[in-house]
């Protein structure tokens, strides 16, 4: 088991992080690409994993020559993802990592996912009480790969972002956490990825 006592805090992403929701926020995005004309590209998708939706659609814009309005189909694939009414299932790994440090360690998470979104996540999933702070793209001026969501986690819960370490799923936010001064551990196909 990991040993995080170095730490005072631990940032959680919350998306293929601590909640496996990336399945479903792929069939969204599917039907969102198929109604507006995107090339659907599964891969290059979740590899933007943190990033606001409105973010995403500017990415797919200028990659597929388009101008679509980013906050019509950012409400789109919103709507989308919520009528597919997936019930939330927590990753093992993480969860374990977050029992362990249960008071022992301040607790938050720093999601691309715009605030509604996440707090019905949070709550149905059971994680909501075990966090200090909640941050998301509807908080922050600059979302990942900048630093900003996980810098505005640690202020929320009182500590410097050295303070901290950041778990992921993401290139863009383990980027994010390097931007924010914090030490990244992995989390690819719902494992726990061991620093070397």
């Amino acid at each position: 088991m990991l040993d995080l006592s170095r730490y005072k805090g631990i940032v959680f992403d919350m998306d293929g992080t601590i909640i496996d929701s990336m399945g479903t926020h792929s069939i969204a995005w599917r039907k969102t690409c198929e109604k507006y004309g995107y090339p659907f590209d599964a891969d290059y998708l979740y590899g933007l994993g943190g990033v606001p939706t409105n973010e995403i659609v500017k990415l797919l814009n200028e990659k597929h020559h388009m101008s679509h309005n980013p906050d019509e189909v950012a409400v789109f694939k919103r709507e989308t993802f919520n009528q597919l009414k997936d019930k939330p299932v927590v990753i093992e790994d993480t969860f374990e990592v977050m029992q362990r440090y249960q008071g022992k360690l301040k607790m938050g998470v720093g999601t691309g996912a715009d605030r509604s979104n996440a707090m019905t996540l949070l709550t149905d999933s059971g994680l909501l009480e075990r966090l200090e702070t909640v941050v998301t793209s509807s908080d922050v001026t600059y979302g990942k790969p900048h630093g900003e969501t996980f810098i505005t986690v640690a202020t929320n819960m009182g500590l410097e972002p050295s303070d901290c370490v950041v778990f992921e799923d993401t290139e863009i936010g383990r980027l994010a956490a390097k931007n924010a001064g914090m030490d990244c551990i992995m989390v690819v196909n719902g494992k726990i990825e061991l620093p070397l």
